[in-house]
């Protein structure tokens, strides 16, 4: 395999860079004969930090080719780092670690307290079960994912339960991401110092400076949530219908008010198709967070929250070029000049 050489202009800094694959492993010494890429605005890889590969309908199993067909869709897109908070099952040897797909952070099933989640779907526990579930899981995988609130009529999680579980969980070395889209569910969340926060409607603005101190992100999958609104709004007047339009027309404002407080802000696309990241930028841009900040979600904030490096001597070699600065113009996000993927060109 050549090794590939990667010239341009870092998005995050503005600085030169000139970087080559050692492996999969950047490294600032010149390598001969090196295979250069063409040159342009560089990011250290996209990531998606919330999204659910490997099913094709909801509930039912994971399935290794679906599976693989959807983290092929994802480097497609230039993602090269994923995190999946919640999979349909526990995954193959090889996700995460094969060649041609990304890098992936998982929390192995979703965690829900009984009658809560979709049928299929998740592990079911009681109140005092449920911290000694997360750390469990999170002992094996470095994550939890909890359902902290589920149909509009349904109990949250308590604050209590939830600290418990953040306790135990981070007494392992884990961290915990809890789905939340009432208000009380987000509320307990951020009371119990639960490291993200996944969707965020109904958020508690005044929540957002504690939110930033403490380090707790919020990952909005805006975009999904901005497509479904044509198919809420065509049924039947409702109190889910209701409910449901009004969380979402405020999401935009609290995701905006979120960047300005210093919250970090992860890009996650949650939903069927797989590879629409920038959909996801362009939708936080579209909220009002600055487009630097909107593409840090989706690439050099994320990969940090995440444990990853971006473009410097011994960090992963991944990255993805573009012709122009994709701050200015969101749209070059579809059009790549080339994908590295473990020191791979993939696209």
């Amino acid at each position: 395999m050549s090794v590939l050489r990667v010239l341009g202009t870092a998005v995050a800094t503005g600085e030169p860079v000139d970087l080559y694959a050692d492996g999969d492993r950047w490294t600032a010494d010149p390598v001969r004969d090196a295979e250069a890429v063409p040159v342009g605005w560089v990011l250290p890889g996209l990531v998606d930090a919330h999204t659910h590969p490997g099913y094709q309908e909801v509930g039912g199993p994971l399935d290794d080719k679906v599976l693989r067909d959807h983290l092929h869709q994802h480097v497609d897109s230039g993602v090269t780092l994923i995190r999946a908070p919640g999979l349909a099952g526990d995954p193959p040897d090889w996700f995460g670690t094969d060649p041609d797909v990304p890098r992936a952070v998982h929390a192995g099933p979703w965690i829900a307290q009984h009658g809560q989640f979709f049928d299929g779907w998740g592990r079911r526990a009681s109140h005092a079960e449920l911290p000694g579930l997360a750390a469990e899981q999170a002992a094996r995988t470095g994550w939890a994912k909890l359902i902290a609130d589920w149909k509009t009529d349904d109990e949250h999680l308590p604050a209590g339960v939830l600290r418990a579980v953040v306790e135990r969980v981070h007494a392992v070395g884990g961290r915990v991401a809890v789905h939340s889209q009432q208000r009380s569910g987000g509320t307990a969340a951020v009371e119990a110092g639960v490291d993200s926060l996944e969707h965020g409607t109904w958020l508690d603005p005044d929540l957002l400076t504690r939110m930033a101190a403490q380090g707790t992100a919020l990952t909005p999958t805006l975009s999904v949530l901005l497509g479904g609104v044509p198919v809420v709004t065509a049924r039947p007047e409702s109190e889910f219908r209701s409910w449901w339009l009004a969380g979402v027309a405020a999401h935009p404002a609290t995701i905006a008010a979120a960047a300005e407080a210093g919250v970090t802000l992860l890009a996650g696309t949650d939903s069927l198709p797989h590879g629409r990241i920038a959909a996801e930028v362009r939708a936080l841009a579209g909220a009002g967070v600055p487009a630097h900040q909107a593409l840090g979600a989706a690439s050099w904030t994320a990969r940090a929250f995440l444990g990853l490096p971006g473009l410097e001597p011994g960090a992963p070699a991944d990255a993805v070029v573009y012709a122009a600065d994709p701050r200015t113009d969101l749209d070059q996000l579809d059009h790549p000049l080339a994908v590295i993927l473990r020191g791979r060109r993939v696209r």
